[in-house]
């Protein structure tokens, strides 16, 4: 790929990126906030592709010219020569800085393409593929711009996207049978006597869908728990902001459980005063986890760390150490103000 030496993005092109995020997942935007802010501005780009990709496929009803556009628009920005709309200039920019090889973002989009042709998983591994692509993907390039590259945060980072995914996915159940779509394994449906397209067609809180529920949040729990370990192996900066946001997304799966597991008639949310408890929570054992032994990636993830391995070399990283603790340390006390004053307005 030919190298670069002036931006590819301009300075409101990664505002716009921000607002993206900020108007999309308050929980991400929360938790970023404790990022040190170069690192930050690059998590932005890459949220805002991806909340584009998203609503591009979603919005086209699961187009699969849709998700042909944007490809085109990943290979262009790969070489540098993006569309001119701010989050393909500040992918552009971040793939060249952070030495994101296409395979990841490609992965990303092949997901989408998953969901444009309603595909369903038989089993958990084939909704793990399914989280590693939507999902996992997120992890990686997250780890590749904080400047990690090492096989084992990549694997971690992967276990925490998956994770993630599966929290989302039992929290959306009743959202997305009402769309039509299932992504419970349909394995587990048939083990616990329920007929997937009956239950699609009059979607309510059944008992047995309620235990499938479960079980998936027992597999999110065990991921988490794995990624926890990878958090040690980031910079020292930003891992209040990875765990907080691991604590964050596992939190949704305690208020479905709060819920009975109902996630058809109820969509569990997560407060600003516990997001604020949580946020404090990850400044205070953030520092204390521990990388342990190394775990084998889950093969749904290894072909994304193979990527990396094959790509790009890394590039060099500029030190600013106390620049960078004392950005982190202001953004953390604004955030914790912020959601403070978020949840005395709702109280």
């Amino acid at each position: 790929m030919p190298q670069f030496s002036f931006d590819l993005a301009a300075r409101s092109d990664h505002r716009e990126c921000r607002e993206a995020i900020r108007c999309g997942s308050k929980s991400f935007h929360a938790a970023s906030r404790l990022l040190p802010a170069e690192v930050r501005r690059r998590a932005f780009a890459l949220y805002a592709f991806c909340r584009l990709s998203d609503d591009a496929v979603d919005l086209s009803g699961g187009s699969n010219d849709a998700v042909g556009r944007l490809r085109d628009r990943l290979a262009r920005a790969d070489h540098g020569r993006p569309r001119p709309f701010a989050a393909d200039r500040a992918l552009a920019d971040v793939m060249r800085r952070c030495a994101i090889p296409a395979a990841i973002p490609e992965a990303l989009l092949e997901g989408l393409a998953w969901d444009a042709e309603g595909r369903t998983y038989e089993t958990l591994d084939e909704l793990f593929d399914y989280a590693a692509r939507v999902a996992g993907t997120v992890g990686v390039m997250m780890t590749l711009i904080m400047g990690v590259r090492s096989p084992e945060a990549l694997a971690r980072a992967n276990d925490l996207g998956v994770a993630m995914q599966l929290s989302n996915i039992a929290r959306d159940v009743g959202e997305d049978a009402r769309m039509g779509r299932i992504y419970l394994p349909r394995q587990w449906l048939r083990e616990a006597g329920l007929d997937a397209e009956a239950w699609l067609a009059d979607p309510t809180p059944d008992p047995r869908v309620r235990a499938v529920v479960a079980r998936l949040l027992a597999e999110a729990a065990a991921l988490y728990r794995r990624a926890h370990s990878g958090v040690a192996l980031l910079p020292a900066n930003c891992r209040r902001a990875i765990y907080a946001a691991a604590l964050i997304y596992a939190e949704i799966g305690v208020e479905v459980e709060r819920n009975g597991f109902d996630s058809v008639t109820t969509r569990a949310r997560v407060s600003g005063r516990r997001k604020l408890a949580l946020l404090a929570r990850s400044v205070v054992e953030s520092g204390r986890l521990e990388a342990g032994a190394p775990r084998p990636s889950l093969p749904c993830g290894q072909y994304l760390i193979d990527a990396v391995e094959r790509g790009r070399p890394a590039p060099k990283r500029l030190s600013r150490p106390f620049v960078e603790w004392r950005e982190s340390f202001v953004s953390t006390l604004q955030t914790f103000e912020r959601l403070r004053r978020d949840a005395r307005a709702r109280a």
